[in-house]
This record gives C-alpha cells, structure tokens and sequence, in this order.
C-alpha cells in the first residue's frame, strides 16, 4: 500500500467536466485507489464518479491518495500528477 497527499491544483476543482478523467485515469490500473479527505470524515473508491461527486473536492483542498494492489506505484504516480497539475 502506497499513500500520498496533495492539494487539488485543478482551479475550478474536481467539477462534471473533470471528474470523469479521473476516474478513467484509475481505471487504467488494477491497483485499488481511493481519495481520503484529509479530516479522515470520507473514503471514496476512485473509480467511483458519484463518490468523486459527493465529495465536492475544490481546488486548494487536501486528500490522501491511497493506492493497493500490482500496480500501486504507477496508479499512486499517475492519480498525484492528476490531482496537482492545472
């Protein structure tokens, strides 16, 4: 298991229009991934786009990123590049 925090660096944050490519990023791994809100109140699967939803991520907040499984240090890359680059 691999973990990571990031602050969302997207402006509008994780909004309709970029959730989906988040989720189509983590499906590309068979690594389990899951977005932990930093007061540890919310676990969401990454895969999941309601969950994303529901979350209401906004640029400037802080999750934990945390992946499990074969490919746990290239998800773990892939969804850190995701969530802090503009």
């Amino acid at each position: 298991m691999k973990t990571n925090t990031v602050t969302i660096g997207i402006p509008d944050g994780l909004d309709a229009n970029v959730i989906p490519l988040c989720v189509q990023t983590a499906t590309k791994f068979t690594s389990e991934t899951t977005i932990n809100l930093m007061d540890g109140t919310r676990k969401i699967n990454a895969r999941s786009l309601i969950g994303l939803m529901s979350m209401g991520l906004t640029y400037g907040d802080d999750v934990t990123i945390v992946t499990n499984g074969p490919e746990e240090d290239a998800a773990l890359e892939a969804m850190t590049a995701f969530f802090t680059e503009a």
